[in-house]
């Protein structure tokens, strides 16, 4: 593996121990020459591993081993921040992403509509994971218009997911907060957030209000818009 990209990488060291940072970038290097889907197994194979006796461990890199996921995000913004060209504003768009996924070992799944599939006049839905997407928009000197790099994704477990696990159901909207405040947190700065429709809503602009962070969104065309009450201020 390269130098430039070993220094990237060890930002993250830290948050883990040795043995589980060892087949961390073990995997990292598979997904980087791996073509097609990158299963672990497939990630394995192009590294000459396909015979590892012991090829489970590399699977509990991602739902056993201890290393913090919030932290991981917390240095990937620092490092894509690094990116930014002096005075250029801090833009992170959300979005939802959804992942086909079925079966009975995915407890979190749900129907929601398909963006791709769906038209104005027909509404497709699919059964997956629901995945809210934070990423930084960075102007890259290969390319004319800015990239949005992701930085910290959020699995919104469905409302049926959730009676069934016994957890209280939280929206959409809900988890975008949490995300902003931690955003906010890391950042202790300005910034500006983008988002669809479906963050055009008050509370979330409430917050972002209080959290100084600008939220631009699309509002209907019908949408009444008032001034704010004096016990809001």
């Amino acid at each position: 593996m390269p130098d430039t990209i070993i220094t990237i990488l060890s930002a993250f060291a830290p948050l883990m121990s040795s043995a589980t940072w060892l087949k961390a970038t073990t995997l990292i290097k598979g997904a980087l020459l791996c073509r097609g889907p990158r299963r672990i197994t497939s990630l394995l194979r192009v590294l000459g591993l396909s015979n590892e006796p012991r090829f489970e461990k590399y699977h509990r890199v991602l739902n056993r081993d201890k290393w913090s996921c919030v932290l991981c995000a917390k240095i990937l913004l620092g490092l894509l921040i690094a990116l930014l060209p002096s005075g250029f504003p801090v833009i992170v768009l959300v979005d939802e992403t959804l992942e086909r996924r079925k079966g009975k070992q995915i407890k979190a799944k749900g129907y929601y509509r398909d963006a791709v599939r769906s038209t104005q006049k027909k509404v497709v839905k699919c059964l997956g994971l629901k995945w809210i997407c934070m990423t930084l928009v960075v102007p890259l000197p290969w390319n004319k218009r800015p990239w949005a790099l992701p930085f910290l994704t959020v699995l919104a477990p469905s409302k049926q997911a959730n009676e069934k696990q016994g957890r209280s159901h939280r929206t959409t909207v809900d988890w975008t907060i949490t995300m902003v405040k931690l955003v906010t947190r890391w950042l202790k700065r300005s910034w500006i957030l983008v988002g669809d429709g479906a963050y055009a809503c008050i509370e979330l602009g409430h917050r972002c209000r209080k959290l100084n962070v600008t939220l631009i969104s699309r509002l209907r065309l019908d949408a009444c818009l008032y001034e704010l009450g004096a016990a809001l201020f």
